[in-house]
């Protein structure tokens, strides 16, 4: 036995009873483990740590002396800026580097800011060059210039911040220009409006970089951009790619994104836009990376943008896709005057992000025995801070900025209110939304309940267990009805959702003296209860393996249960859920085999009340069509031969003869219905095997198996999501998303392009009770009990998907049936999955 797990530990001391028989190997020089003693000893420790000590400072005196003091120890600064230029037309030469009138023009600006450097002490002294990269119309038109410049400095790395304090000053001072002329000499005098300059980003000067080429596009007729090797290949490694779009004079620049997917750091790869033909971070009006899921529409201030591209060495990805346009100027609305009873306002060009350096004022003047109210339903402007100086939204006295304002009500105390949007030079949002409405002081919410913000709801909400004000106060002071619990809070809830495992009082009410394990004792999936001392001990006391599968390692079991993974070679393991989460925990390995599904590649029903998904966000979305008659149902990808959609799809339906292969054809990778692309494919479809023991009754077993007749190639718009192991666990509560191009509104029309909605997976104990008992085991119930978002008409078959803890995406549910659509206290029901795991293996081999 190792000593060592004997219990017996090793102990420097030595006692008495040292057995001095022991022999050991000797040393190679006896005199070097001769016993000194114990003051000389100290006096050799202390003298080393003295000197180490010393050691340590003299190294960092060198470092600090090396980096901060001594004056050789230089740094290349980059300057990216530019200089409006008064008294000078903008030719359309200038538009090309290598005629003579852009060679002049840059001499000129070149030896400007030569002379306007000369005036810094600091300035002057490091700095060796200047390049002019582009020009542009000014904003006073076309009898002014703007010239876009760099500037390199040599400067000490002490002096940095002394630099970048002189260049900032030349903002100001430059505003000194409009009095007087800088004059070099007469003939080459320039009148300098202003001056901006920035340091350039420093990921654009990555020594690796290979800086590739600039384009120059005009907008006046609108085309598209693309990077490098789109779609067919990913972008290349090192490159710094630009692309300077032009508008006609009075126009702007409007750049829309149809597809990006980069590197998810954008510390790697990333797109930037500036509001000018040069990347000054003064005008930068996003950034992005990896698969945005925000507004990807630009606008531009004035007549120009830029569009840069700079990638580092590894993981290379699609890249993208952007429509650009010209509009005139003209065409921004914003602001005015309004005197109707009702109205709305949002900022420029919404939904699209906003333009910069805009500024819109409604004044809002209703009849003087009235007061006005303003509730936003979107708000979208930048990151919530104290005095919101840059972007933001002024309710009278009131500035607003952040993204966490939705459904926010401001009411005046007069018949007049004034509202002021504003954005400043740089990074853009969506912006705003938003409705006034004029009330009568004494009764502001006519016919409604008038929450504690202010907000007006519909009175058959008060007291009905929802949270609908936002603030709670539709729940305070109520009376509980026959169907409801009072809790200590004094809230009212509804009576099936006490005991179910969650805290629907907020204060525990609910979950209190319920049949459950005692104080100490922690309860098994099963239903057992042991002590809470027994679990991750390394063995399976609850019999199921519950009491071990939230451990730091997992066991393997002696016996399997319906709650245990089974490995390939048979064995059980007690981990929760261990497909695919990157640990081993199999001895076969069996659980981290086939794991490319579920994972949207190039990333580490109609839905209401959901929103639009972006192109290639859920690629194993399939839409199933009749031939003739366009979108049925939904399906899901399996593999590159196999759909998974619900056997309710597939049943003949008098005259049409569903259950026939021949009357389908499965469109793979589309977006928008009626309109396929690149990424497109379409597939007709092989066979047809729904499940046999399939109840049209009851929905029970509602699930059907595709095989398309030919394979179909995978790709970042095309690819199989992952297929839940029989045991795997969906808990009530889990975050999960319905997709598909179903009607948006119970009776409504279907989608045209892709929805995505978020719900919950709902207590299988109060699903039954809402549902009078019609859901069976075979089923997963999932939505927001409150209603507004479902799956409806037209999502049948298609996925319920939950992402899992390594971020692969699973097929936990079938969309199936459901009491209307969006109804409150009527989740959707799914087929679960899980039941039918060995089901789909024995029919297609997935």
């Amino acid at each position: 036995m190792d000593l060592l797990d004997s219990g017996q530990k090793f102990s420097p001391r030595q006692d008495s009873d040292w057995d001095t028989t022991l022999q050991f190997l000797p040393a190679a020089d006896t005199k070097h483990l001769e016993k000194k003693s114990g003051r000389r000893k100290k006096l050799w420790i202390g003298l080393g740590l003295v000197l180490s000590a010393a050691a340590v400072s003299l190294l960092t005196g060198l470092l600090v002396w090396h980096f901060h003091l001594r004056s050789d120890v230089r740094v290349k600064r980059v300057y990216i800026g530019s200089m409006g230029i008064g008294d000078q037309r903008f030719l359309p030469a200038y538009e090309d580097p290598s005629s003579p009138q852009f060679s002049s023009m840059a001499t000129l600006v070149s030896r400007q800011l030569k002379l306007i450097y000369s005036k810094n002490s600091v300035l002057t002294k490091y700095f060796k060059g200047s390049s002019v990269q582009a020009f542009s119309e000014g904003e006073g038109g076309s009898d002014s210039l703007v010239a876009y410049y760099q500037s390199e400095f040599d400067i000490p790395v002490p002096q940095q911040g002394a630099l970048d304090e002189a260049i900032e000053s030349l903002e100001p001072s430059s505003q000194q220009g409009r009095q007087g002329r800088v004059l070099l000499k007469p003939v080459d005098a320039l009148s300098v409006n202003n001056v901006i300059s920035r340091v350039i980003d420093p990921r654009m000067t990555r020594t690796s970089l290979q800086v590739g080429e600039s384009f120059n596009v005009h907008v006046s007729k609108a085309g598209v951009v693309q990077s490098p090797g789109f779609p067919d290949s990913s972008y290349p490694s090192n490159v710094y790619l630009m692309w300077r779009f032009r508008a006609d004079p009075g126009h702007r620049v409007r750049l829309d994104f149809h597809t990006l997917i980069l590197e998810d750091d954008c510390q790697q790869d990333f797109i930037k836009i500036y509001d000018s033909l040069a990347p000054i971070e003064h005008r930068a009006l996003t950034e992005q990376c990896g698969y945005p899921h925000g507004s990807l529409s630009f606008l531009s201030s004035g007549n120009v943008m830029l569009l840069t591209l700079v990638t580092d060495e590894e993981k290379n990805f699609p890249g993208f896709r952007a429509n650009y346009s010209q509009i005139p100027l003209t065409e921004q609305k914003c602001g005015g005057t309004l005197s109707g009873d009702k109205g709305s306002v949002s900022s420029p060009f919404f939904p699209s992000n906003y333009p910069p350096r805009t500024s819109c004022v409604w004044n809002i003047e209703v009849p003087v025995e009235k007061f006005v109210k303003v509730q936003f339903s979107k708000f979208l402007l930048g990151n919530q801070s104290n005095q919101c100086p840059e972007d933001y939204v002024k309710v009278d006295d009131k500035r607003l900025c952040g993204r966490k304002l939705k459904n926010t009500v401001i009411t005046s105390q007069s018949n007049t209110m004034t509202i002021k949007f504003n954005s400043d030079s740089s990074y853009v949002d969506q912006g705003f939304t938003a409705e006034y409405e004029a009330f009568v002081p004494t009764n502001p919410c006519p016919g409604r309940f008038q929450c504690t913000n202010n907000l007006c709801i519909n009175t058959t909400l008060q007291c009905d267990g929802w949270n609908d004000c936002g603030d709670g106060s539709d729940e305070n002071n109520c009376e509980c009805n026959e169907a409801q619990m009072k809790c200590k809070n004094g809230r009212c809830k509804p009576k099936f959702w006490e005991c179910d495992g969650s805290d629907d009082c907020g204060d525990g009410t609910d979950e209190e003296n319920c049949e459950k394990c005692k104080p100490g004792e922690f309860s098994c999936r099963n239903g057992l209860c042991i002590s809470e001392t027994l679990k991750c001990n390394g063995k399976d006391d609850c019999a199921d393996g519950s009491d071990e599968s939230k451990c730091e390692r997992s066991l393997v079991l002696q016996q399997c249960s319906e709650f245990t993974f089974r490995c390939r070679d048979g064995r059980c393991i007690s981990k929760l859920n261990p497909e695919c989460d990157g640990e081993p925990d199999c001895e076969d390995g069996s659980d981290e085999d086939n794991c490319q599904c579920g994972s949207r590649p190039y990333r580490s029903s109609r839905i209401v009340g959901g929103q639009m998904s972006r192109e290639g966000e859920w690629p194993w979305q399939v839409s199933l069509h009749i031939r003739g008659t366009g979108h049925v149902c939904g399906a899901s990808v399996l593999n590159n031969r196999w759909l998974l959609t619900a056997a309710h799809c597939v049943q003949d339906n008098g005259p049409n003869k569903y259950s026939q292969a021949d009357q389908w054809e499965a469109m793979l990778g589309l977006h928008v219905q009626s309109q396929t692309n690149e990424w497109t494919v379409r597939r007709n479809i092989k066979q047809i095997i729904a499940h046999q023991d399939y109840n049209s009754m009851t929905y029970n077993n509602d699930i059907a198996l595709m095989e398309l007749d030919k394979n179909v190639t995978l790709n970042q718009n095309i690819w199989p999501i992952c297929l839940p192991s029989p045991t795997y666990d969906f808990p009530e509560g889990q975050v999960a998303w319905i997709t598909g191009w179903g009607a948006t509104r119970e009776g409504g029309s279907v989608a045209m392009i892709l929805q995505k909605a978020e719900v919950r997976i709902v207590n299988a104990t109060v699903c039954k009770n809402l549902m009078n008992d019609e859901v069976t085991d075979m089923m997963l119930c999932a939505g927001v009990l409150k209603g507004g978002v479902d799956a409806c008409q037209g999502d049948s078959g298609g996925p319920l998907s939950v992402t899992g803890p390594s971020g692969r995406v699973l097929l936990a549910g079938l969309v199936s049936w459901g009491d209307g659509c969006a109804r409150r206290n009527r989740p959707g029901i799914y087929t679960r999955v899980t039941k039918y795991r060995s089901w789909i293996k024995e029919k297609s081999g997935v």
